[in-house]
């Protein structure tokens, strides 16, 4: 029997609380007509996400606060206490100390 082997992603990627959620005044319209907002998350930062268990967070990041630049429309969109989770390039700006255009703090 052929063994199958995964494709799970391993990037290591950052996660954290949202603490704040702030509306900005820019929007678009999707192909259904829904209206997306641009906004400004605040997280907490927690640890990895569980794609990689046994990557400690640097001291220097426990409970960090960082900003998420996201596009929300639907009211799960704005939830506070929620999870986030940084993509993998946001997590390797975090862990270099180099903000970008969705993160920064």
């Amino acid at each position: 029997m052929a063994r199958i082997q995964s494709t799970v992603d391993k990037a290591r990627r950052l996660q954290g609380t949202t603490i704040d959620i702030q509306e900005m005044s820019e929007t678009k319209k999707d192909e259904y007509d829904n209206v997306w907002k641009k906004c400004i998350f605040t997280v907490r930062l927690v640890g990895f996400s569980k794609r990689t268990p046994d990557e400690p967070l640097p001291e220097s990041l426990r409970d960090k606060e960082v900003k998420l630049i996201r596009w929300c429309c639907f009211d799960w969109h704005y939830t506070k206490g929620a999870r986030k989770t940084l993509n993998p390039d946001e997590t390797e700006a975090v862990l270099k100390g180099t903000p970008t255009s969705t993160v920064y703090w």
